[in-house]
């Protein structure tokens, strides 16, 4: 099955040139990460990206993404939140390709009928994916950053307390262990609340992913109700990263959409982060 884009012509251009284009301003733009080449012997196990509209995110986003652009890795395993709330708990899905403006990317199938076996959450179920934006917006990233062709393994949570993120976790380690691959873990952070509240309220959140502490990640969350919605993909990456052998993420870009756009009474915050 072809899985078709839901928010191509609204979270960013439905057509390749713009596509590009548009990325390019991306790493061009002022809280982006520039084009600069920045060679680093760091082995990054994983990244934390925004999913908004690239207009607001797109420049966050870039900085995780160029973090690992030397890397070409033949998996990607994306985790983000279902917003819809419909389908499986936790799902994956196998058979089928995600189509961009760039092409199509093939989904893992043999990954994920492995990752369904070793976990007790994850489901193959193609309709929890079929509307929603938090994966699909960094496939065109994906696709942009690597000139060798990879795969995608898409798990989308509905289910995100910490139970699910350590089954999600341990079993994301034991298929990465195997290829080479990176961990995309996909989410926005403070919603809609005023910028210098939401800056906040992120530093606090973000402190305890630097420490890759899985459980003060929990704590500030509930304690400060931070409105991070892919928290448990955060969590789920951090949990797969440290089985790894990551020892610490590092913040390498915060800004929210009222940093890029001057509207700072209703924001949301977008963080990249590497594992290393």
């Amino acid at each position: 099955m072809i899985r078709e884009p839901v928010v191509a012509g609204q979270f960013y251009p439905d057509r390749k040139e713009e596509l590009e284009k548009m990325i390019r301003d991306c790493f061009d733009h002022k809280y982006g990460p520039g084009n600069k080449v920045t060679e680093s012997s760091d082995k990054i196990f994983g990244i934390v990206c925004p999913h908004a509209g690239y207009v607001y995110s797109g420049p966050t986003a870039c900085h995780s993404y160029k973090s690992v652009s030397t890397q070409n890795p033949e998996l990607a395993i994306i985790i983000g939140p279902n917003h819809f709330g419909i389908g499986k708990n936790v799902a994956t899905m196998m058979d089928a390709k995600w189509q961009t403006p760039f092409g199509t990317v093939q989904v893992d199938s043999e990954a994920a009928q492995e990752i369904v076996e070793k976990s007790n959450v994850i489901e193959i179920d193609s309709y929890s994916h079929s509307q929603d934006h938090s994966l699909e917006v960094q496939v065109p990233m994906l696709q942009f950053m690597f000139s060798e062709k990879f795969q995608i393994l898409p798990i989308i949570l509905k289910d995100q307390d910490l139970d699910t993120s350590r089954d999600i976790g341990y079993a994301v380690s034991e298929i990465a262990k195997k290829r080479n691959s990176i961990i995309v873990a996909s989410s926005d952070f403070t919603h809609y609340e005023e910028n210098s509240f939401a800056h906040l309220q992120d530093k606090a959140l973000i402190e305890p992913i630097l420490e890759m502490d899985v459980e003060k990640f929990y704590h500030v969350l509930k304690e400060k109700r931070v409105t991070a919605c892919g928290f448990g993909a955060i969590a789920s990456t951090m949990i797969a990263c440290k089985n790894l052998g990551a020892i610490k993420g590092e913040l390498l870009s915060y800004a929210t959409s009222g940093d890029v756009s001057g509207d700072t009474e209703s924001v949301v915050g977008y963080s990249a982060i590497k594992f290393v």
